[in-house]
């Protein structure tokens, strides 16, 4: 039973348990452990706290007698490419991805640039709980090319160019600040960044793919031809259109698959979303001729769906989408690219794009939580179970704890008032459990 990880790594405040030094070092070391091959990458995205942890866990690795390669700033799908690219054993991403500044998180990958299953993560735990014996051999470096080799691959991956097209970034102030600009504009793209600071006191305040209000003035003043938030590891992505309006990534799901379709590049016509995904973009899928596949709610459960079958493209509402024609995680960079591909192929606005789903109205409410507690043992299952019986048929519910913040989540979908029943759901949770 894992007791650190949750469903996107180890997450809390930094520098309080479980984010700290102690645990920082010996995850490093129970990693390098795990590891069959004698490195361990290491990245980390602008956060004040990152540094600390990032010498924690390459000191726990050195422990172990591998080799910890220090990768720098750089995203998170940068961290997974470079771990098979330098043939390390693992890889390890310090970052609380779109959380506030003040919490900092622990990612594993394996060998192949792939987030652990869950009995992987387990055993990670095992080790961790082992007295940590000093070996022989072990060694800190840098790898001071890491930066100029991600932007080379996401540039192949592309494969084109990205000229006549105008497009503001979003950095969120997070690990894409030194590379996303650089990508684009190679490209040829005319590219304007914001947010683009190093500045980790300030990740994902008031912008990224939480905030988008600075990014859709941007795109309005700069009359751009798209904008893109990424968050502060940059492994997600929401976008806005021409016009300002925010299109979240069951848009640009449905935009990359029928792009990837018309190509004959998306195997067994299937994309892999989760329960989030909204009824709306099933619907279009199904009407473009593409089949979904659901699983709950995580990129690394899609990631693993598609690995289990052989699927090229899956992703999240909330704005992970995983490419696999290039990369073994969610790139909000490279997605941001497809979305390039498919203004040039069809030579339509995003706009025009994206009106192609008609999405059900859906409303999401966040309540704080003091402890999750089983959700079927709450009085409030009741008002729950009355909601899901009243829109049978209609619409759904769906009530779930947050895999990487302590909050419940309340999603109502329906194509009548879905907020007056979320509502009710999340005043009586909060009463309770608040």
């Amino acid at each position: 039973m894992r007791k650190l990880f949750g469903t996107d790594g180890i997450r809390g405040k930094a520098y309080e348990y479980p984010i700290n030094v102690d645990i920082a070092e010996k995850l490093g070391y129970a990693v390098a452990l795990f590891s069959k091959q004698k490195k361990v990458a290491i990245g980390r995205d602008t956060r004040i706290s990152g540094k600390e942890l990032e010498q924690a866990a390459a000191k726990g690795v050195s422990k172990a007698g591998k080799e910890a390669v220090l990768l720098g700033i750089l995203p998170t799908p940068a961290v997974a490419f470079l771990t098979r690219k330098l043939n390390a054993g693992a890889g390890i991403m310090i970052s609380a991805s779109h959380n506030p500044a003040e919490d900092n998180g622990l990612k594993v990958f394996s060998s192949e640039g792939y987030k652990l299953e869950d009995e992987k993560e387990e055993t990670i735990e095992s080790y961790m709980l082992n007295t940590q014996k000093e070996t022989a051999g072990g060694k800190i470096t840098e790898y001071a090319d890491a930066k100029r080799q991600y932007i080379d691959f996401a540039k192949k991956a592309f494969n084109g160019s990205a000229g006549g097209i105008k497009i503001v970034v979003d950095c969120a102030n997070g690990a894409a600040c030194n590379v996303a600009k650089d990508i684009f504009s190679d490209l040829k793209a005319e590219v304007t960044a914001i947010n683009d600071s190093e500045d980790g006191s300030i990740i994902n305040r008031g912008c990224g793919a939480l905030h988008t209000g600075s990014l859709k003035e941007a795109v309005l003043k700069e009359k751009a031809d798209l904008g893109i938030a990424l968050d502060g590891d940059a492994d997600r992505i929401i976008a806005v259109d021409e016009t300002g309006r925010e299109l979240d990534g069951d848009y640009l799901l449905y935009i990359c698959a029928k792009l990837m379709k018309d190509k004959n590049r998306l195997k067994n016509n299937t994309v892999v979303a989760t329960s989030m995904s909204n009824g709306g973009f099933e619907e279009s899928m199904r009407m473009a001729g593409i089949a979904v596949k659901e699983t709950k709610v995580g990129d690394k459960y899609v990631i693993e769906e598609m690995r289990k079958n052989n699927y090229s493209l899956g992703g999240e509402q909330s704005g992970h989408i995983i490419i696999a024609d290039y990369s073994t995680t969610g790139d909000g960079i490279l997605c941001g690219l497809e979305i390039i591909k498919a203004i040039k192929e069809y030579k339509k606005p995003l706009s025009e794009l994206a009106n192609e789903v008609q999405k059900y109205p859906q409303v999401l409410i966040n309540v704080p939580v003091r402890e999750k507690k089983e959700i079927k043992s709450l009085d409030s299952y009741a008002l729950i179970q009355k909601a899901e019986k009243d829109l049978e048929g209609k619409g759904r519910v769906l009530v779930r704890y947050s895999g990487t913040e302590i909050l419940l989540r309340v999603m109502v979908e329906s194509k009548e008032t879905p907020e007056i029943y979320a509502k009710e759901i999340a005043d009586s949770l909060r009463k309770e459990l608040s």
